[in-house]
């Protein structure tokens, strides 16, 4: 993957030296390879970035982590947890709109796209940035895990705090080397319904991270997303 990649200016600098490396010159043939045997990938190409491109790296306010997109049609669009309007809300998210309501009182949304928390600095990352349809974890360890602890580095060394919210033992091993005596990390099980009442309900991350931005002088994010969005 040449830098030539369509990617938001800031991220594609602090990533200049992973897109000419040769994992991700690997990693390109791969998925080439793949596409050209037929093999239906998503998200959509355009949408690999697409957690980046809403959330420059200068934006970063919140980091929430994930781990593969979602495998069925029309679901994944570049943003951990998120699925497009029209799509059924997944369990995990349904558990994160449940903890929105506990924990400030935001009434659960009848959608699962999260876009509009991307526009205000919220990193939806996932760990692997594709998938093959049906394939759960296919794109597992092809590269996408180092470059996405690239951009997991560039925060860190953010010159603004940021707060990381880790979601399950996948993430909080992957963000472990974040410097808390800068950044606020959260910790809590995976809202998925096999782990959500061992703590993740409960755990009040979302007023948390904001009364951290406000102690910093930064704006809280607006948890509450519009009821009629519109997918690009």
């Amino acid at each position: 993957m040449e830098t030539a990649v369509k990617l938001e200016e800031s991220w594609k600098a602090a990533l200049e030296p992973e897109f000419s490396s040769a994992y991700m010159g690997e990693l390109k043939q791969f998925l080439v390879g793949a596409r050209s045997e037929g093999r239906q990938i998503f998200p959509r190409g355009p949408e690999y970035f697409r957690a980046l491109d809403l959330t420059p790296l200068d934006k970063v306010r919140v980091v929430i982590l994930g781990q593969d997109p979602y495998h069925g049609d029309g679901q994944a669009h570049g943003l951990c947890f998120s699925v497009r309007p029209g799509v059924r809300t997944p369990p995990s998210l349904v558990n994160i709109y449940k903890e929105l309501n506990a924990d400030l009182g935001i009434p659960p949304a009848r959608h699962g796209f999260l876009e509009s928390w991307a526009k205000q600095g919220v990193l939806l990352l996932n760990s692997v940035l594709t998938v093959e349809r049906g394939q759960a974890a296919s794109h597992q360890g092809r590269g996408w895990e180092r470059f996405t602890d690239a951009i997991i580095r560039a925060v860190n060394e953010a010159d603004h705090p940021v707060v990381f919210l880790l979601w399950g033992s996948y993430a909080q091993k992957k963000a472990a080397f974040v410097d808390r005596s800068r950044h606020l990390v959260l910790r809590a099980p995976h809202p998925s319904p096999l782990s959500a009442h061992s703590g993740f309900l409960g755990c009040r991350h979302f007023s948390q991270a904001n009364a951290f931005l406000a102690s910093k002088g930064f704006e809280p994010i607006d948890w509450t997303l519009p009821e009629n969005p519109e997918a690009p």
